[in-house]
């Protein structure tokens, strides 16, 4: 297979003065208007207009437009297009865009598509389709091609197998460096995009790696296993795309073999690979903390209903909890009106305090950051740090409270509710994260859930039982 170059993918180049004017602003994003313009062309059934109207666009751009018209307009615009719609459009596409887009060719088309790009990308797109159209564009494609995309998407989703490129340079280790050069000169058919070339064993297992600026600036009669790096990070196929982004980040490679269960080499990921994985990853973990689901705004009403209402269910059952609480404490409530008007805050600080605490854990978890090494060290660490902020936001609301109600008793009560519930919320923040993860569930999924539940439900309890105990009021 092979893949756009990556300045025809992501080089926005500037347009000609006259198609800039008229499609792009100053900030190289489409102009409403010109979206207007493809839109009307598209209601009139003028696929010409519609081509010469897109024809100037980089692929980028053209894939832009693909997300800024309505859902029933990508298929229309997909079929007007015709050859404009290339592999180097669809690598830029949403998920849910390409889905659309894709849903509109024939197979035939998408089946050339696909054979334009890199494994990775084609099962990219592949791999979300019906698994008739599946079949349908397998049979379209060429036997090599087809063979590399059903071995791809034999392997677990989010795995090494499915990211890694199957066209990569590997060479025996008895080679010398003038017989490599001459190697590489001489077979067209190699891939034309890497920087490490792979020194393989007889049974075709990595034993080291020579870059291409060693191979360069080595004489010839040198063999290659006098220059090649001998130590490698290997990716089984099986480990989790998460994994090999951290691999990558922690022995800052540029590329790494990637070898089945019996050592042998079957493919490489490179660091652009890695660079999406790694933004895909954090933006999932941020809206997986917020319950959003994908948080994706082309997708499907009904799936972000769906991922969104059972978090707010959720969030519904443990705030009954705090509710209860609220409710064992009514008389007090009714005898002082001041309880009911400070009670949000001790909630809102403790909340805020538990979810800081575990954004970090979260991210920690993610990052191998927080293993089970430096657990008790990091949990002391957020403890400090919860009885300095508690210490310092007791002191100005309990003074503030004081003062407003001229009552010190009142503004100490709240002071030590909110030193506990801070406190309380920090310890959450760190330990409910950490317990998920040991009990191999996502901590980025849940943690917001149980974190919420133990600080408001501990803040109304530490101030109203403080309340109670100190007799500002009774039951």
């Amino acid at each position: 297979m092979t893949d756009p170059s990556d300045a025809q993918l992501h080089d926005h180049a500037p347009h000609d003065a006259m198609d800039a004017s008229t499609s792009l602003d100053e900030d190289n994003r489409l102009l409403p208007g010109f979206v207007s313009q493809v839109c009307d062309a598209l209601d009139e059934g003028d696929d010409e207009a519609v081509y010469d109207l897109v024809e100037p666009l980089h692929p980028a751009d053209i894939a832009d437009l693909f997300e800024l018209v309505e859902r029933e307009y990508r298929g229309p615009l997909a079929r007007a297009i015709t050859d404009l719609l290339g592999a180097d459009v669809l690598t830029e596409l949403n998920d849910y865009v390409r889905d659309d887009v894709i849903d509109a060719l024939p197979a035939a088309q998408v089946a050339e598509l696909a054979g334009q790009l890199e494994t990775d990308d084609a099962v990219a797109i592949i791999e979300e389709m019906e698994e008739a159209d599946q079949r349908a564009v397998l049979a379209e494609l060429e036997p090599a091609d087809r063979a590399a995309i059903v071995d791809a998407l034999s392997f677990p989703e989010e795995s090494a197998g499915r990211l890694m490129q199957r066209d990569l340079v590997a060479v025996p280790e008895h080679m010398n460096v003038g017989q490599l050069i001459d190697y590489l000169r001489e077979h067209a058919d190699l891939t034309t995009e890497f920087w490490e070339i792979f020194i393989v064993d007889p049974q075709h297992r990595p034993v080291g790696t020579c870059q291409l600026s060693w191979i360069l600036r080595t004489p010839r009669h040198i063999a290659l296993a006098d220059v090649m790096k001998r130590d490698q990070t290997l990716i089984p196929t099986d480990m989790d795309q998460e994994e090999v982004a951290l691999r990558f980040q922690k022995y800052a490679l540029i590329s790494a073999a990637v070898i089945d269960g019996a050592g042998r080499l079957v493919g490489q990921i490179t660091v652009d690979d890695i660079i999406h994985i790694v933004q895909e990853e954090a933006g999932e973990d941020i809206l997986r903390m917020s319950g959003a689901g994908d948080g994706d705004i082309n997708e499907p009403i009904r799936q972000s209903y769906s991922s969104r209402v059972r978090w707010l269910i959720a969030n519904l059952g443990t705030a009954l909890v705090a509710s209860s609480i609220i409710a064992l404490f009514g008389g007090a409530i009714e005898q002082l009106v001041a309880l009911a008007v400070l009670m949000p805050i001790v909630a809102s600080v403790g909340g805020n305090a538990g979810t800081q605490t575990m954004a970090v854990a979260v991210r920690a978890l993610a990052m191998n950051q927080l293993t089970q090494s430096n657990t008790r060290r990091i949990i002391a660490r957020e403890l400090r740090i919860a009885v300095l902020n508690g210490a310092t936001v007791a002191v100005l609301t309990g003074a503030g409270t004081a003062l407003v109600f001229a009552d010190a008793m009142l503004g100490g009560v709240i002071a030590l509710a909110i030193l506990v519930n801070i406190i309380i919320a920090g310890m959450a923040g760190v330990i409910v994260p950490v317990t998920l993860d040991r009990l191999e569930q996502d901590p980025a999924v849940a943690s917001s859930v149980f974190v919420t539940m133990i600080t408001d439900s501990m803040g109304f309890l530490a101030f109203l039982g403080l309340a109670v105990a100190s007799g500002l009021a009774s039951f």
